[in-house]
């Protein structure tokens, strides 16, 4: 008896929406400026109290 496989094939996986890359020159929103800016300001923020209790 022939085996069954109930998996997407190689060919499948690589062709989905969610499993390509994206296209050059898009706007990427998930790494905007602004949240990266006010993240390196807390850690430098972090930075300076750490050194400060020391």
């Amino acid at each position: 008896m022939a085996e069954q496989h109930n998996q997407a094939s190689k060919a499948e996986v690589q062709t989905t929406k969610l499993n390509k890359m994206p296209a050059a020159n898009q706007e990427d929103t998930e790494f905007a400026v602004e949240p990266a800016e006010e993240a390196a300001e807390a850690f430098q923020q972090n930075q300076r109290t750490a050194t400060n209790e020391e």
